[in-house]
Formats: C-alpha cells, sequence, structure tokens
C-alpha cells in the first residue's frame, strides 16, 4: 500500500492517540466553552491542520532537523511557548477572547480562531518530533516515500479532526448552563489564563531527547 506497512494498526493507534487527553484537548474546551460552539469547531479545525504542515515537514525533513538541532528545537520550543503565555496573560488580564459569560460570546472571526488553533498547534515542538516517531513505525523502508507519509498523515489528521469536531460540540453545550451563572465568568476567565499559561510552560521545560 504505497510503502506504507500494517496500516488497520496504524488507524487503530491513531483513534488512541486522539482519545488521550493532552494540550490541544485543553484548548479546544476552553474555546468551546467561552465562546461557544463555533469559536470551538474552528478552533478544533485549526488544530486538527497543523497535522497536516506536521506530516509535509516530517515528509520533507525539517522534523529530522529539530530532532538533531538543539538550536533549532529551542527557537520553535520558545515561539510557541511564547504564543500560549500570551494567551494566558490576555485572557487572565480580561483583554482578548477569554470567557465572558455576560450577554452574548465575543464574536471573533473563524479566519481568526482557525489560524490562532493552527499557530497553536504548528508551534508546539512536540508535536514535530511525535510525527517523525510515529509515522516511520508504518513506513516500509525500501517503498516508502513522501506518498507514504502524506497518506498516514491524511489519516492521522481525518481521526484527530473528527475527535475534535465532537470534543468542541459537547463543551459548547455546556455554555448556556454556565451562562445561567454569570457569578462564574470571572473565575473561568482566570481559569483559561491558567490553561493556556500552564499548556505554555508544558512546552518550555519540555525535554529535547
Amino acid at each position: 500500500m504505497i510503502g506504507i506497512e500494517h496500516y488497520p494498526a496504524f488507524v487503530l493507534a491513531c483513534v488512541a492517540l486522539n482519545l488521550t487527553p493532552g494540550a490541544d484537548t485543553l484548548y479546544i474546551l476552553t474555546r468551546a466553552i467561552s465562546q461557544g460552539r463555533w469559536a470551538g469547531l474552528w478552533s478544533a479545525l485549526g488544530i486538527s491542520s497543523g497535522c497536516l504542515v506536521h506530516t509535509a515537514a516530517a515528509a520533507g525533513g525539517l522534523s529530522l532537523l529539530l530532532a538533531s538541532s538543539a538550536t533549532a528545537f529551542t527557537v520553535v520550543k520558545m515561539l510557541g511557548a511564547g504564543y500560549l503565555v500570551w494567551l494566558g496573560v490576555t485572557a487572565l488580564l480580561g483583554k482578548g477572547h477569554g470567557f465572558t459569560l455576560t450577554g452574548e460570546a465575543p464574536r471573533v472571526s473563524a479566519r481568526t480562531l482557525f489560524l490562532q488553533g493552527l499557530a497553536t498547534n504548528v508551534l508546539n515542538p512536540k508535536v514535530a518530533l511525535f510525527f517523525l516517531a510515529f509515522l516511520p513505525q508504518f513506513v516500509d523502508p525500501t517503498h516508502g516515500g513522501p506518498g507514504s507519509f502524506a497518506l498516514l498523515g491524511l489519516t492521522f489528521f481525518t481521526t484527530g479532526t473528527l475527535w475534535c469536531l465532537v470534543l468542541a460540540f459537547a463543551a459548547s453545550m455546556v455554555t448556556a448552563t454556565l451562562r445561567r451563572r454569570p457569578g462564574l465568568g470571572t473565575w473561568l476567565n482566570r481559569g483559561s489564563g491558567v490553561v493556556f499559561l500552564g499548556m505554555g510552560a508544558a512546552v518550555l521545560v519540555g525535554e529535547h531527547k
């Protein structure tokens, strides 16, 4: 199958990995609860699309550079951590688009939501290193090539997108209940800031192995 080995096992592994909670899951839940269903859905699509970028990087050798160069790894890690910290600070200070549960949720363009989700995923070097380590396990070294990586990446993108959309939809259903209790708004806004800061810190202190 165009240089791919054990494809059914790869699909099962993708599903298992998708169901494992991580930084992307927290990001989608935070957006969906704070800004509603469409914000969660567009954020989910942005994050899932980041997987396509990492697939292309793995096929082209960029992920190999990240794995072998401490300097390149550190640069991307700092960019990703800085972005997440910025999201956290703006939420804690009540700026940007954190939790606002009184009245209508702030309107943010689909493009902005998509790009923010995309940046959150693309600027996380751990994801790039994961693709570097995971995808080759299912590629035949004698027959595999860019097409093999592309199909594997599209498969991971498909399973991940479906799961992320389910998360966003389910989380957004909680929003209506929260809006009937506006006193929670301030605390949830701070909570979202802590979530983003925590994700940024996790990327920042991640070990390079």
